[in-house]
C-alpha cells in the first residue's frame, strides 16, 4: 500500500500580485518573499506563519488565463484559514476589499464557517473553532 500525502504548499493566482500582497499581508499577516530567479517568473512565496506550527505555505503568482466570472462554480482547492474571531476576520476581509461568498454559518457544535472573495475574484474560507456554535 502507497503511503499517504499531506497538502505542503498552495498557490493563490492573481491579476494584480501587488493588490493581492497588500490584502493577504494586512488580513492575515503573511510575508512575500520574491522567488522569481527561481521560478524564472513572477513568483512570490508566502510564509503564512512561524516554523514548527500547523499550516502550510504558499505561493502567489501571475494569473495566466481570464479572471473568474460571476457566479462561476469553483473549480480548484478551497484554503480554509482557522481563526480565533471570525467576526474580527470578517471585518479585515471586508475593510481591505474582499467579499462575502457564503456567509458565517454554524458548523453545530464544531465551528463557524464562511467562505470570501479576495480582490482578485478568488474563494477562500474561513473556520473558528466553536463547541457552542448553533
Amino acid at each position: 500500500m502507497a503511503s499517504s500525502t499531506r497538502p505542503m504548499h498552495f498557490e493563490i493566482h492573481a491579476d494584480d500580485i501587488d493588490r493581492a500582497k497588500a490584502f493577504y499581508s494586512e488580513v492575515f499577516g503573511w510575508a512575500f518573499v520574491d522567488w522569481s530567479g527561481t521560478t524564472g517568473d513572477t513568483y512570490w512565496g508566502i510564509t503564512t506563519g512561524e516554523e514548527g506550527t500547523p499550516g502550510i505555505d504558499g505561493g502567489l503568482l501571475r494569473r495566466t488565463g481570464g479572471s473568474p466570472e460571476l457566479d462561476q462554480p469553483v473549480n480548484a482547492y478551497v484554503v480554509t484559514m482557522v481563526c480565533d474571531d471570525f467576526d474580527l476576520y470578517e471585518e479585515r476581509i471586508l475593510g481591505h476589499g474582499g467579499e462575502v461568498a457564503l456567509p458565517k454559518t454554524a458548523l453545530t457544535g464544531m465551528a463557524w464557517q464562511g467562505y470570501f472573495k479576495d480582490p482578485e475574484g478568488n474563494i477562500f474560507g474561513l473556520h473558528q473553532p466553536d463547541p457552542n456554535a448553533a
